[in-house]
């Protein structure tokens, strides 16, 4: 039998090569310092325009809501032995047969968030327990450790986020430490842009770290107690206008399918990552018969104790129109009305919504097709009797194209409410350029009238392009999510289509913002 010390000796060896051991053997805990203390300062360097508080280095504050605390065993039961899990990001340069993209690990793993460049142009991070993963790219460590049992020292109460600068950063006077350490999370796009001669990139919480020279942003993560990690898209084939609905601990995502014989496909899952194909709301020889084409843009929901799915399709004069089915599972069989639910021919309608207000009345949202023929696109909203399929009521128009970024049309509206305001999501412009992007409109009615904050918040970047049509709800960890597609950059109209992507949302001075969105690179999971 091999002593454990040649068992070590060979991991280490191996660890030098190829990144990180498998989580089978034992090492001592050698838990390094979590880092210098430093006073009070610029949380993200000079010459920021951030939209949060200055924080402690080293510190924890508030980078987010709804946290969950982490949980801990019965005063009378024994502790839990220690164990950390390590994930590791997309950029992780795994050993070769190596699928898992994490380790679990007996005692306490820590990490100072330090991402070390190497000569290859690649980096990697020095764990307290000796590994050394690596990744590509010169500032590409992201890495997630889940602490469970009694450890010490003990793991945060709640997700955190260690933002760790590079040697380029310029730093705010008195800020000794080469981090910010937040409550919550904190992600990144990857993007680098010119300030001067100098550079500085935006971080989801609105933070504007600068550095010294062109392109010289260095940013690493660390995050403790958030869960595993993923990375962009969650779905690497077309799905363009996901629609996106919770069922208990599940989710089940629809999209558009154009003239494919099955129409609108299914899909579930339980973390809005994973994706598993659950069939389709029409199979190949139900869609209804008033459609002739072009089913676009569905979306489920529950209304009562049924499940609708509200739609588009060409009807048969050539318009397009709203359609609506019913099923009493989510999954179907949906029963379709026979007809359009609105037909409004001169010149169509299209993007249906559904909203329920905290008092119970039910609305449909939809916009005019007005771009189609050279007029504006106005979105409206109507009420609804309580089966989700019948209109009452008169309708309002609560939206039009009236900023210059929107172009000649705005749609796919999403309403949700939050703390007594009520927030529309919509996307705006040609929806095959990197000139599509999502604007955010508010109000204290659901009918309006509604504010629009101005520019857009999210739109495209070095890895996306045309970002857009999605849907906004809580994910698994309680956080808002927003759910959409967008196509790679550079492949804008092209293959392999409108993926689907997941961001959170960050919450600021009553407005949401997805500053560091689209973002490619790990974060943890929603």
């Amino acid at each position: 039998m091999r002593s454990l010390s040649s068992v070590l000796w060979v991991c280490l060896v191996w660890v030098s090569l190829l990144g990180a051991c498998d989580g089978d053997v034992v090492l001592e805990d050698a838990a390094a310092p979590m880092g210098a203390d430093a006073s009070t300062s610029d949380a993200a360097g000079p010459g920021v325009d951030g939209g949060s508080d200055l924080v402690d280095a080293g510190d924890t504050v508030d980078a987010g809501e709804d946290v969950d605390a982490a949980t801990t065993p019965d005063a009378g039961s024994p502790p839990e032995p220690c164990a950390t899990r390590i994930t590791y990001g997309s950029a992780w340069i795994r050993a070769a047969g190596r699928t898992s993209d994490h380790d679990d690990v007996a005692d306490r793993v820590t990490w100072d968030g330090v991402c070390h460049p190497d000569a290859s142009g690649n980096s990697y991070a020095e764990l307290s327990n000796g590994w050394r993963p690596y990744f590509r790219g010169p500032t590409a460590c992201v890495i997630a450790l889940d602490v469970t049992g009694d450890c010490a020292p003990a793991a945060p109460d709640a997700c955190t986020t260690r933002i760790t600068y590079g040697s380029s950063w310029l730093r705010a006077p008195g800020h000794a430490a080469d981090y910010d350490q937040v409550r919550g999370v904190v992600t990144w796009d990857g993007e680098c842009a010119a300030a001067g001669g100098d550079s500085a990139t935006t971080l989801s919480n609105g933070w504007v770290p600068h550095f010294g020279g062109r392109g010289s942003c260095q940013v690493s993560l660390r995050y403790e107690q958030c869960g595993g990690l993923y990375a962009n898209p969650v779905l690497d084939t077309s799905c363009a206008d996901p629609g996106v609905v919770a069922d208990g601990d599940r989710y089940v995502m629809t999209c558009t399918s154009g003239n494919a014989a099955a129409a609108f496909p299914l899909r579930t899952s339980t973390d809005l990552v994973h994706w598993t194909n659950a069939g389709h709301v029409f199979p190949s020889g139900t869609r209804p018969g008033w459609g002739s084409g072009d089913f676009w843009a569905p979306e489920i929901h529950r209304v009562g104790d049924r499940w609708v799915v509200y739609y588009s399709a060409r009807s048969g004069d050539g318009s397009l129109a709203l359609g609506a089915a019913t099923a009493t599972d989510v999954l179907g069989p949906y029963t379709d009305l026979g007809r359009p639910l609105l037909h409004d021919p001169s010149p169509g309608v299209i993007d249906a919504s559904f909203f329920e207000a905290p008092d119970g009345t039910r609305y449909l949202l939809w916009k005019i097709d007005g771009n189609a023929v050279g007029r504006r696109t106005p979105i409206y909203i109507q009420p609804l009797a309580a089966d989700g399929v019948t209109l009452r009521g008169s309708r309002t128009e609560i939206l039009s194209n009236t900023l210059g970024w929107e172009g000649a049309l705005v749609e796919g509206p999403w309403m949700i409410h939050r703390s007594g305001t009520y927030y529309l999501f919509y996307s705006a412009n040609g929806y095959a350029t990197t000139r599509y992007a999502v604007g955010v409109a508010r109000s204290s009615s659901p009918t309006g009238p509604f504010t629009k904050l101005g520019d857009p918040i999210l739109t495209s970047n070095g890895s996306f392009g045309g970002p857009g049509h999605g849907s906004v709800l809580r994910g698994p960890s309680g956080d808002w999510v927003h759910v959409y597609h967008s196509w790679l950059a550079g492949s804008v109209g092209g293959a392999p289509g409108r993926l689907v992507l997941v961001d959170r949302i960050d919450w600021r001075d009553g407005w949401p913002h997805m500053s560091a969105s689209p973002s490619p690179i790990s974060q943890p999971l929603p």
